[in-house]
């Protein structure tokens, strides 16, 4: 019998003599003296980076697209002053977030297809890259708008040196750019405010239409950098 449990140890592996000698109090020790132990720095450092990267994507973006941006002119429709001036914010609705305005152009037909669900209504957030062309003005007023010539499910990889690929999501029947709302000072909104007012009063109409320059980078996204009501030029 001896003779057969000293074979027996003999045959053992360390790991599994070790597990045989170790109780359950030495257990307990050793993951208490783990837990007391303190965290490599890396570990606390990491997510913090994390978060502030996350902080910092937004602000990199726009700073990006607006440094490596081509200079693009949109109309927005003709608006009330008190849909204009939102709280701290300008608001503007374009005329090419119009479905109606979309649904003339080459490539609409074919967008709507690859974008539509089974019951042939479009699926919310559907991407849609729209191809502005420039329209050149002699005057030294307000630049013309540019031109929409088509529509794309994919960003066109080449375009001539007028034209540029607007990126958009399609959200409750219109298409949305990343331009609608932009915060501004407390001193522009009362400038803006006065201006439109003055100029509905002068002319006795309600509604007036704002010129909107936007920075548009190579994927498509595109930031607001001023805008002009008549012929007075406001930045961003």
């Amino acid at each position: 019998m001896n003779n057969n449990s000293s074979e027996q140890n003999k045959t053992l592996t360390p790991e599994k003599e070790f597990s045989e000698k170790l109780t359950f109090r030495d257990y307990l020790i050793a993951t208490e003296q783990k837990a007391n132990q303190p965290l490599p720095i890396w570990r606390l450092v990491a997510p913090l980076m994390v978060q502030i990267g996350l902080i910092l994507a937004v602000p990199s973006q726009a700073m990006y697209t607006e440094m490596t941006g081509k200079s693009v002119i949109l109309q927005t429709i003709p608006a009330y002053s008190n849909n204009v001036l939102q709280g701290s914010s300008v608001t503007f609705d374009y005329n090419i977030s119009r479905t109606d305005t979309l649904r003339k152009l080459p490539g609409w037909t074919d967008w709507v297809e690859q974008n539509s669900l089974r019951n042939g209504r479009i699926n919310q957030g559907s991407t849609l890259y729209l191809v502005l062309q420039e329209q050149r003005s002699f005057n030294r007023g307000v630049p013309l708008a540019w031109r929409p010539v088509r529509v794309s499910s994919d960003l066109p990889m080449y375009l001539p040196n007028n034209q540029v690929a607007l990126k958009g999501n399609y959200q409750n029947g219109i298409i949305n750019y990343g331009l609608e709302n932009y915060y501004i000072s407390q001193e522009q909104r009362q400038q803006i405010n006065d201006d439109l007012s003055r100029l509905q009063q002068n002319r006795n109409e309600e509604r007036t239409p704002i010129t909107v320059k936007v920075k548009v980078d190579p994927q498509g996204n595109a930031v607001p950098t001023s805008m002009w009501i008549r012929d007075r030029n406001y930045r961003f």
